[in-house]
């Protein structure tokens, strides 16, 4: 029989289930048991059937996938990232399909254009450079929520990271370790840019520093081009070759933190005897990594759980509406890089 004429009616038969068992199964529903859903699934083979989205959009009014932009999938926070979103969004029967934008506007615009043309019923966009401007106007065309760190009012829905608070936090802990000249392993960011990353960490560095009575000195700043283990192993390695003295560093990155942590010891120095190091994001090698690091760890079941929350509410409802930015809680996880 040929596909196109198969129906759901006709695989439920086949499989001796109801129609909506097979809608479960064809959705990806976790509600059916492993036994009935290989049944199905071999209905479906046998049958030729193939799900008519087309079909379903004009009689729901979705399709009942969404789409996730991120920079990297490379980066260890951004596949961890994508990992929770595709969990998180099957237990609300929803698929997810992942693409990358790398550090381009263009392929930032580029994935809400794609999302719209495919017809997802919105869009995650994990955003590095897109404005408040674009922003604005692409919350009209498709359901959108951003991951990200610039200010973009109420001109689309945004759940960001505690940056400056995070930040502050690690710095702190470094100097109620004993640490009196605490550098900063960051690429650099021009400050005319107001926010991202980088600068709202930067400012809480700064703001622990001015706490304890430590100067921002400008000397400890590690000197790289990119936020990664290569650029972070070599910015460190020179300012122990420059003779710059340290006791303790704060990573922008759990990632930069272990490239910190190679180049010390590559220059002879221990973590965390000769200097402390604690990075931000709590990704999975953070418990693992020789010496484990801390880290401070914002709750991302929490921003998932809350992206996907604002998200669903948009796809229901379209009517015009004024963002909202929720900032995530989070946690210091002390480990053995400071302790």
């Amino acid at each position: 029989m040929g596909s196109a004429m198969v129906t759901m009616s006709d695989v439920a038969r086949l499989a001796g289930v109801s129609t909506m068992t097979v809608s479960n199964v064809v959705n990806g529903r976790r509600s059916v048991n492993l036994d009935i859903r290989k049944r199905v699934l071999e209905a479906v083979e046998e049958s030729g059937y193939v799900m008519n989205r087309s079909a379903r959009t004009l009689r729901t009014g979705t399709t009942g996938v969404i789409g996730l932009a991120v920079p990297a999938l490379s980066h260890a926070y951004f596949g961890e990232l994508s990992g929770r979103v595709i969990a998180q969004a099957a237990e609300l029967g929803y698929r997810v399909a992942v693409e990358q934008t790398g550090l381009h506007i263009e392929d930032e615009l580029d994935a809400v254009a794609m999302s719209r043309n495919l017809e997802y019923d919105g869009l995650i966009l994990s955003a590095l450079v897109l404005g408040p401007e674009e922003a604005s106007l692409l919350n009209q065309s498709i359901p959108l929520v951003l991951l990200g760190e610039k200010i973009y009012g109420d001109a689309v829905d945004h759940v960001v990271m505690p940056n400056a608070e995070g930040a502050k936090a690690a710095t702190a802990h470094l100097v109620e370790q004993g640490c009196q000249r605490i550098a900063w392993a960051s690429n650099y960011s021009p400050e005319t840019e107001l926010h991202n990353v980088v600068l709202d960490r930067l400012k809480g560095y700064r703001q622990s520093l001015a706490d304890a009575g430590l100067s921002d000195d400008p000397s400890l700043h590690v000197p790289m081009d990119q936020p990664s283990m290569e650029h972070a192993a070599d910015g460190i390695k020179k300012l122990v070759h420059d003779g710059i003295e340290f006791d303790g560093v704060v990573a922008v990155t759990d990632a930069v933190a272990f490239g910190v942590i190679r180049g010390l010891k590559d220059a002879g120095l221990r973590v965390p005897e000769d200097v402390k190091v604690i990075g931000f994001d709590d990704v999975q090698q953070a418990a693992f990594s020789v010496p484990s690091l801390s880290t401070i760890a914002p709750d991302h079941d929490w921003m998932v759980r809350s992206s996907l929350s604002l998200l669903t509410e948009r796809i229901k409802d379209r009517s015009p509406r004024p963002g909202r930015e929720l900032v995530a809680p989070f946690r210091l996880i002390v480990r053995e890089s400071t302790s």
